[in-house]
């Protein structure tokens, strides 16, 4: 996992080829007042998902993985937690790893916990289990980017 601000996200962008394009959208655009929904920049490859959910507590979140997209979460409003494991430390999927939805979910608990402010990005690749959207019920504004990795 990686974490970072939008104010210094260029010291990333070499990360991933796609790195800079996304970047550069979300500071040219208005996103917190933009429409909900996806955003598609290259079709299946590089796309952004504009959502408003509530957060969950803490103890009610699994983990979750993916193979063939890496996300980047961007808090654009509200306080989010998220939790995160090694893949290679998860010893308990709730189901086989559903290929079609790029997902899998465990029920280990995650090692280490970040607390996302407004501004804030994590970058989760496949092997980065994570927890996102934890909080107190609260509604929370945030992009999740989806690079094919």
């Amino acid at each position: 996992m990686v974490l970072g601000t939008l104010k210094d996200s260029a010291r990333y962008e070499a990360l991933h080829p796609l790195f800079a394009r996304v970047f550069a959208y979300i500071k040219e655009h208005d996103l917190l007042h933009a429409e909900l929904g996806r955003i598609e920049l290259e079709g299946d490859t590089l796309f952004i998902n504009n959502v408003e959910p509530a957060t969950v507590l803490q103890a009610d979140q699994p983990l979750e993985a993916h193979q063939a997209y890496l996300d980047i979460h961007v808090l654009l409003e509200g306080r989010e937690r998220i939790g995160w494991r090694s893949t290679d430390s998860c010893e308990r999927p709730r189901a086989a790893f559903d290929v079609e939805n790029d997902f899998v979910l465990y029920d280990d608990a995650p090692t280490s916990y970040v607390d996302l402010q407004p501004g804030d990005f994590a970058i989760v690749y496949p092997e980065d289990a994570h927890a996102p959207l934890i909080g107190q019920g609260e509604k929370i504004r945030k992009l999740i980017i989806k690079a094919r990795v």
